[in-house]
């Protein structure tokens, strides 16, 4: 069975971020917006197009988001379409989905690049810089308090039980999400092989995620030209408008920003260089290549890079390195800085915040009395570098992107890609499950409370319809409630 190596009986990482996918999470709704009157999915023939948008406007949106952005990526795409597509209707939902499609390609959290794409398209490049780094920030100032108080005051019961209930939670969303995604993904049998194929494949053979996409991208190149009919993207056809026309819409070229331009590509290569370098310059002066910091910086720019899949894909890397290399921080504490992110907005990569935290605070470079200014800086570092290759990858790739948003060659592909991340959130949930359920391994006796809790969250979720925070908060008080009475 395929498992994220992260040898301990507690093992089991929170529903914050799924494994990348595509338009099957984007009808869920988020008890975290203003309530606003429903949207009518038959539209007056009649409806006007949206007035611009100004920066400002955007500005205020994406501060919001940012705030409200819990339930992992989600519940995060699922605030912007609601909001984007239905509501203000700033793109419609075939560009939309064209974009999601591109940033579920890329390493790193595709919720953040997809708030970054979007945001390029509307006011250029820092458009797309405001809108990722303010998805970002609050949850990286939230982390350095929560991290500190974790650090400062070591451990308490109370989180252990929390942590105790939340798990079995885990198993069920992982579960419905694998639900969602398919029963809107895979519209025909070619697509429902391709799933059952890489679900096989990463549970029984352990192939790594990277291979399945490129597997499931050739495949859909072949499948386009062959039987075109089978790997059409799913969802609304061109030309029919569910939620009345949009500022950018299905029809409308791409703004001037948004063509492709070899020297604007190369001017872009060389800031993207510097923004790098100087950085790893200065902390390789101060405090040497061995140091704390600028490994911190190296190692997080790899982790950003060599791995795909969302934050499921990256956690065993950060982990074999934090904990198993480097000693920032111990296995213990891995697993609580993962619960941990659950508790914030923002993608769940941000749990690196907590490892760099952790880590500059129990080897402070400023000495035992600045032990917080050293975490507090070394978390920001570490979400400097994990995040700065997400926004050149959009502003690089944007434009080509845009170029191929009508080209079947380009989109079989992807909607072959999101059959197969169908089976990858599958082997995830048996994954949790097994873990969960028999926390000290096959041979073991099975945890039935986890059982029980776990079936209860599947029903909350499945047949009651309730949300994913909802469920998270009612599973972690029972597992509070029962972990203090034993």
């Amino acid at each position: 069975m395929h498992a994220l190596p992260i040898p301990t009986e507690k093992s089991a990482a929170p529903a914050h971020a799924l494994p990348r996918f595509t338009k099957a999470c984007l009808d869920k709704r988020s008890e975290h917006l203003v309530q606003e009157p429903p949207v009518s999915h038959t539209p007056p023939k009649d409806l006007p197009k949206p007035a611009p948008v100004s920066l400002r406007q955007a500005w205020r949106f994406w501060l919001k988001l940012g705030c409200i952005g819990f339930g992992g990526p989600a519940g995060q795409i699922a605030i912007m379409h609601q909001e984007l597509v239905e509501r203000r209707r700033w793109i419609s939902e075939k560009r939309f989905l064209h974009a999601l499609n591109y940033c579920m390609l890329l390493p790193g959290p595709e919720a953040q690049q997809l708030a970054t794409y979007i945001g390029w398209l509307l006011h250029r490049t820092w458009g797309g810089v405001v809108a990722g780094a303010l998805f970002v920030l609050p949850s990286l100032f939230l982390l350095i308090g929560l991290s500190w108080v974790y650090i400062a005051f070591g451990d308490v019961p109370a989180v252990a039980g929390v942590f105790y209930g939340i798990k079995p939670a885990v198993t069920a969303i992982v579960l419905h999400a694998a639900h969602r995604i398919g029963s809107r993904a895979l519209k025909n049998a070619w697509l429902w092989a391709i799933a059952a194929a890489a679900f096989v494949a990463i549970f029984a053979f352990n192939v790594p995620f990277p291979l399945i996409v490129l597997g499931a991208a050739l495949i859909g190149y072949v499948g386009g030209r062959w039987a075109p009919q089978r790997f059409t993207a799913g969802g609304h056809r061109s030309g029919e408008k569910s939620y009345g026309p949009a500022l950018i819409d299905d029809d409308t070229p791409p703004p001037e920003h948004a063509r492709f331009n070899p020297a604007k590509l190369l001017r872009l290569a060389l800031a993207g260089a510097a923004l790098w370098c100087l950085p790893m310059a200065v902390l390789t002066a101060l405090f040497g290549w061995h140091g704390t910091f600028t490994q911190m910086g190296w190692f997080f720019t790899k982790a950003a890079l060599l791995t795909f899949g969302g934050a499921y894909a990256v956690l065993p890397y950060v982990y074999q390195g934090a904990v198993g290399h480097y000693g920032w921080l111990t296995p213990a504490q891995m697993i609580d800085g993962l619960a941990l992110g659950e508790t914030t907005p923002g993608p769940l990569i941000m749990v690196v915040a907590f490892v760099g935290f952790v880590g500059g605070y129990v080897q402070p470079a400023f000495g035992p009395q600045h032990a917080f200014a050293a975490g507090a800086l070394a978390a920001a570092l570490v979400t400097w570098f994990t995040f700065l290759p997400s926004f050149l990858f959009i502003l690089a790739g944007g434009p080509l992107v845009e170029s191929t948003h009508n080209e079947l060659k380009f989109t079989a592909p992807l909607t072959a890609i999101t059959a197969a991340v169908v089976g990858v959130i599958l082997n995830l949930a048996c994954f949790f499950a097994w873990h969960v359920f028999w926390p000290q391994g096959l041979a073991g006796r099975p945890d039935v409370f986890s059982v029980l809790l776990a079936l209860a969250a599947a029903c909350a979720l499945f047949f009651f319809k309730r949300g994913v925070i909802e469920v998270l908060i009612v599973c972690a008080l029972t597992g509070l409630g029962v972990y203090l009475l034993r």
